[in-house]
């Protein structure tokens, strides 16, 4: 019988990687808290206790391929978290994802596998959408060159 946990994922469901994420999870036989974080960003507050669980900084989870990063000129270096929160907040497609929240820890699943280290045993074979193989047929992580 899998391990029950509580399993929080900040999802998008338009994005390759977070599906890949929450196919791990459910793998793992977990039903995950499914947060679709465009249509419900986490709070500031729940953000940054989130990055400092993770050991990330604002920066780190800061996402600029098809945002307004660059628009809003925030890869200068001098400015504050609070200002990059206050990013974020106003435009929560700032935010990369998948990020996920499990007793074991948080990660920004970035790449998707990353979430098997905060998960119970796979309980199968898991190929991702893109036919890498990421997990045996014995539920084991592949290893990869």
């Amino acid at each position: 019988m899998p391990e029950a946990i509580d399993v929080v994922i900040y999802h998008n469901p338009d994005c390759g990687t977070s599906l890949n994420t929450l196919a791990m999870i459910r793998n793992a036989g977990i039903e995950p808290h499914l947060i679709e974080y465009l249509k419900t960003p986490p709070t500031r507050a729940l953000l940054v206790q989130m990055l400092a669980r993770a050991g990330l900084s604002v920066r780190d989870v800061l996402r600029e391929k098809g945002t307004p990063f660059a628009d809003l000129g925030l890869g200068d270096p001098a400015l504050t978290d609070g200002q990059l929160l206050d990013a974020i907040e106003a435009h929560p497609i700032l935010l990369n994802r998948p990020l996920v929240v499990t007793p074991r820890g948080v990660a920004l699943c970035r790449p998707s596998e990353a979430v098997l280290d905060l998960l119970p045993v796979q309980q199968g074979e898991f190929v991702k959408e893109d036919g890498e193989r990421v997990v045996d047929e014995h539920g084991r992580r592949v290893a990869t060159a």
